[in-house]
Parts: structure tokens; C-alpha cells; sequence
């Protein structure tokens, strides 16, 4: 046994040597095993050992025994160890929320706490083979995909590590008695209402009677497999997110065509890492809300919606966003700023600036075509024809005017759809009026009654630039 715990130390590099390695001890059988194991084989890697036991406050009398129990077992062998305790029923008293998922969470934010804060490089935890072939069962009776059933990680990426991970419960009780070490059980172990319990006791005994004695090597297998191919597709992933991937202020943008175009196999796994860059985790996200955004990207054309556990996905044209729920405002507000020339105003909602300038023409200016502009966010205007009082404001449902090069007046809307302008970039949209006519809009440019011509004596001339003074609405690769 302990050559294989060896094995698998080596296997994937768990310790270097002379780390500062946490022992989380809760005093059942897996964890003093796992303790025992590292006090004989920490000189092999000059390891400095803690013992980390939290009290969940679960099991009134016997939750204290078991604190005391670890303390002084770590006291006869000279380890230190640190006892801390949480009120677990008072956090779902005051916020809701599931037992087993609660304690859970909360004794590892406990021993992660200690790698965040530097007192250890890792924390080892007594997770066995017996553990890993439950989790893979219930993840899979749950309808996980591969990720799911890829199980327990060897080591986790936020500093945990399971050198028990190839050994089965029971070698480790065995491992015990042998060495007359003693141990506590957890009467909650016991506990059928709980569906872990229930896997362990009733149905992974039912199917090694009566379908494989070797069901849990057959599970953890399995898990190893699965753990192997999500670790390819992980690679795959980077490499297509950085390629597909928009990120910008309010949200993380990706095209319906390139989710349309890929395999359904590849599509949900890119899908899934939107979710999981925009939220930082893939809790409470599943298959249907997957399916959700898959079918939203099937259509090549119009828009559509899908609430998903925190995160809102809005499709508009070929661009499907992700947005955080808590990031997004009921409604856009309406901003109406007053202009003075020359000047600048920040655009709300933008995090760029409209500046206006006045030109005189000289003789010495090139020509300029009627209603010339540079590029889609820049225009000039005959400053002596221009109404009063200039404001700028957003694009409101209803304004009309008739842009350089159209032959009539045009809804402001007509020309996002047809410019397929995307329904989250709309609401901002600035729009520049002169007594209460429509002077000039982004992308669309000047009006025809108010274009500069190219003998106008002063242009006002219109440029939207970054805002580099304030955090800046940029579009980059995640």
C-alpha cells in the first residue's frame, strides 16, 4: 500500500521537496490513514506537516469529541495542528441552500484558506479509490457528461492533493488495524436520507453482488479515461476560445455561424466554456441550458433569448451574447447632455468620446465630397446651418431622418436592421440633433440638409475616439 501511495505522489508530482504540506484530519478512518501514511513518508521529501481539522457544528457532542480526538493525537507525535469551527447550520438558517453541498464548501474554502494565505504550499486530503468510484456513480446517475464523470482530480489546480486516491476503503481500515490505530466514525455516515449514503451502503454493494465484483476499479477507470480526454479537450479548447472568444465589458461574445459550423461535439464544449469564463465556475449549469444556446445558434438569422442560471444569452443577428444577470440593467437610461464646440462629452454607456471641432476652410484644404466622413464614426457638418441648441443623446424608437446617400427619409431602425446592428449596442446608440433635429448618428452619418459641402466656409467636424482616461470598452480574446 504504501508503495502505491508512492506511485502515485510520483505519478503526479504532488510534493517538492521540503514543502509545507497541510494534512486535513477530520478523524475518520480515510484521513488518519492518509495522516499516518505522510508522517512515514514525509523525510522522503523533507515535508513540514499541519494537521487542519474544522468543526462543521453538525454533530453537537460528538463534532467536540472528534476536535479533541485529532488534538490529541497530533500532540502525542509532536505535529502541529490548528482546530477551527464553523456553524454550518447557522449559514443555512441564514441563507438557504443544500447540507452536504454547504459542508462541503465550507471545509474547503477552510483548508484552502491556508494555501491563499501561505502558511502551506498544499493541502492533502484523504480522498480513496472507494471515494472516487461513488462520485464517478453519482455524477453519472445524474446525467453528467464526461467532465462530471472525469470525477476527483489527483491534484486540483487551487493546491489539494489525494495521495489515497488508488487505494480502496478497505485497505485503509485494514492499514489501521494493523497498526492498532484508532479512528472516529461519523454517525452521519450512517445516514440513508443522504443519496452518497445510499450509494455506498445499498447500491455499489448491489452492483458488486450481482453484476461486477469489480465495479469500483471498473468506475475509477473509467474516471481516468475521462480525466485524460477532458485534459485534450481542455488544450482544444484554449486554443479555440482564444481564436472564437470576445470579451468585452458587458459581457462575452461569440458568432452563431462559427457554433452552427462546428461539431455538436465541439460546440457544446465551447458553449460551456463561455459559461465558465463569464461565471467562473459551471455550478447549477447542465445539458438542457447547453441544448438551450445550441438551438439559439441554429438559426441563420433573427434573435432570441435563454435564461440560464445567472447569465443571461441574447442572440441578435450572427452574435450571441453572455452576460452576467448581475451586470445588466432592467433598461438603459436615457442620456440627453447639452454640447458646447469645440469640446468633448463621453458617451454614456460607450466609454468613448464625441469630440467636436470647428475647421475653417482655406484654400489650401483638399476638396471634400459633400458629407465626407473618414470612417463610420466620424462626419462633418456646415457649422453656419447647424440649429441650436446642439445635444447629444441616445437612439430613441421613432427617430427618422434621411442620411447622405439615401434618397429619402429613413427609420433610424430600418438602418440598424439592415446594418444588422446587434439589439445590445442599440440602446446607447449616440445620436447628435440640433433643435430637435437629427443631425448626425454613428455609422450613418451626417443628415443631407445639414452635410457639409465642399465650399462650406466652417465644419464642425464629429469624431468618436476611445476613451483612454477611463476603463475602456475594448474588444479582446479570452
Amino acid at each position: 500500500m504504501l508503495k502505491r501511495v508512492i506511485e502515485t505522489i510520483i505519478r503526479y508530482n504532488m510534493f517538492e521537496p521540503g514543502q509545507r504540506i497541510g494534512v486535513a484530519v477530520s478523524g475518520g478512518a480515510d484521513s488518519m490513514c492518509l495522516f499516518h501514511i505522510l508522517r512515514e513518508l514525509a523525510p522522503k521529501w523533507a515535508l513540514k506537516l499541519t494537521v487542519l481539522h474544522l468543526d462543521h457544528c453538525l454533530r453537537g457532542e460528538e463534532s467536540r469529541n472528534d476536535a479533541e480526538f485529532v488534538q490529541q493525537m497530533a500532540a502525542e507525535v509532536g505535529i502541529p495542528v490548528i482546530v477551527s469551527q464553523v456553524d454550518v447550520p447557522a449559514i443555512l438558517a441564514k441563507e438557504g441552500g443544500n447540507l452536504e453541498a454547504t459542508a462541503r464548501q465550507v471545509r474547503k474554502d477552510f483548508l484552502l484558506s491556508f494555501v491563499r494565505s501561505g502558511a502551506v504550499d498544499k493541502v492533502a486530503v484523504g480522498h480513496t479509490r472507494s471515494d472516487q468510484a461513488e462520485t464517478v456513480l453519482f455524477r453519472l446517475l445524474r446525467g453528467s457528461g464526461t467532465t462530471g464523470i472525469a470525477g476527483i482530480p489527483p491534484v486540483s489546480h487551487d493546491g489539494l492533493v489525494r495521495p489515497l486516491l488508488e487505494v480502496g476503503r478497505q485497505e485503509v481500515e485494514k492499514f489501521l488495524r494493523e497498526r492498532s490505530i484508532k479512528w472516529r466514525e461519523d454517525s452521519t455516515n450512517r445516514d440513508l436520507s443522504l443519496a452518497r449514503n445510499r450509494i455506498r451502503h445499498k447500491l455499489l454493494p448491489a452492483l458488486a453482488r450481482e453484476w461486477n465484483p469489480a465495479i469500483e476499479q471498473v468506475l475509477t477507470r473509467m474516471a481516468l479515461v475521462a480525466r485524460d480526454e477532458e485534459q485534450y479537450w481542455a488544450e482544444q479548447m484554449d486554443r479555440l476560445a482564444s481564436e472564437q472568444l470576445l470579451r468585452r465589458d458587458e459581457g462575452v461574445f461569440v458568432q452563431a455561424s462559427v457554433i452552427r459550423q462546428l461539431p455538436a461535439a465541439v460546440a457544446r464544449r465551447l458553449i460551456r466554456r463561455v459559461f465558465e469564463t463569464i461565471r467562473g465556475d459551471l455550478r447549477r449549469v447542465d445539458f438542457r441550458h447547453t441544448e438551450e444556446v445550441l438551438w439559439l445558434a441554429q438559426n441563420s438569422h433573427g434573435h432570441g433569448r435563454v435564461q440560464t442560471p445567472g447569465v443571461e444569452v441574447l442572440r441578435s443577428y450572427d452574435w450571441i451574447r453572455f452576460s452576467l444577470l448581475s451586470d445588466l440593467k432592467a433598461e438603459f437610461p436615457h442620456y440627453q447632455l447639452p454640447l458646447i464646440v469645440p469640446g468633448q462629452v463621453t458617451i454614456p454607456g460607450q466609454r468613448t468620446l464625441l469630440r467636436l471641432e470647428l475647421i475653417e476652410h482655406t484654400g489650401q484644404q483638399e476638396s471634400r465630397a459633400s458629407g465626407s466622413r473618414y470612417n463610420e464614426r466620424e462626419g462633418e457638418l456646415d457649422w453656419s446651418r447647424l440649429p441650436t441648441p446642439l445635444v447629444l443623446r441616445n437612439w430613441r424608437p421613432g427617430d427618422r431622418y434621411r442620411p447622405v446617400g439615401h434618397a429619402a427619409v429613413e427609420k433610424v431602425k430600418s438602418l440598424f436592421q439592415r446594418s444588422k446592428v446587434p439589439l445590445w449596442e442599440r440602446q446607447s446608440w449616440p445620436v447628435l440633433t440640433g433643435g430637435g433635429e437629427i443631425l448626425w448618428t454613428r455609422r450613418f452619418g451626417a443628415a443631407v440638409k445639414y452635410a457639409a459641402a465642399p465650399d462650406a466656409e466652417v465644419v464642425m467636424r464629429i469624431r468618436e475616439v476611445e476613451n483612454f482616461t477611463g476603463r475602456r470598452n475594448r474588444t479582446e480574446a479570452v
